[in-house]
């Protein structure tokens, strides 16, 4: 399977639009944002855990990265609630589940393996520090190579620079209304701005959004 593959492409996903598919494992469905591959995939998707559902044992060939939208994600090493920020690295293995059921952000198979850092941040009991501009405010979750990977937030009313992403940038909006001159984009918006596009960010409601960068380059995808 190929969904949204062509990664010189912009894509924007109003993600409540899509519809939840059955993965293999019943009580447990997904909403598709990008794919290459078919059970095994490079893959970035919203993932719905029915209460008391699981997924058997599994191991990860390309690495995990995942943030809780919605209720809480367990596996053998712990509980995790809305949101936590996940890292299992290349060749980790667990035996997700969840009682009261979840949503999760999940990416598949786009980590490098010599980046062996498992990483589990409790964002609600994070501090931010300040921005580059007046009003915005960052969460830093991880960082390898050109990949960075933080949580911003935009206060009413705050205006970034028009600026360059060299290795590309996605965006996931968590809460609010994130802003550019090429739309709006509401809570659950998925893009995907590809490497070295251009944009003037902004939020005139005010934001949270879940930002990763420097993944996009040709470099990063071989």
């Amino acid at each position: 399977m190929k969904l949204h593959t062509d990664y010189s492409q912009r894509v924007v996903i109003a993600t409540h639009d899509l519809p939840w598919l059955d993965s293999p494992m019943s009580g447990v469905q997904r909403r598709m944002l990008e794919r290459d591959g078919e059970e095994v995939a490079r893959a970035t998707s919203i993932v719905r855990y029915a209460a008391n559902s699981h997924f058997s044992a599994h191991t990860h060939g390309g690495g995990e990265e995942f943030f809780v939208l919605e209720g809480v994600f367990s596996d053998e090493y712990g509980d995790y609630p809305a949101g936590t920020y996940i890292r299992n690295p290349v060749g980790s293995t667990h035996t997700p589940f969840s009682q009261e059921g979840c949503t999760i952000l999940v990416k598949l198979w786009q980590m490098h393996p010599d980046d062996q850092q498992r990483v589990a941040i409790d964002t609600p009991q994070t501090a931010w520090v300040p921005g580059l501009v007046k009003g915005l405010e960052v969460m830093p979750l991880h960082s390898f190579g050109t990949e960075q990977v933080a949580l911003v937030k935009w206060a009413p009313g705050t205006q970034f620079s028009h600026h360059s992403h060299w290795g590309g940038e996605e965006i996931f909006v968590l809460e609010g209304v994130f802003e550019d001159e090429w739309g709006t984009y509401p809570q659950g918006t998925w893009l995907r701005n590809s490497h070295g596009s251009r944009h003037t960010p902004f939020s005139r409601q005010g934001c949270v959004i879940y930002v990763k960068t420097g993944h996009l380059s040709k470099e990063c995808l071989a």
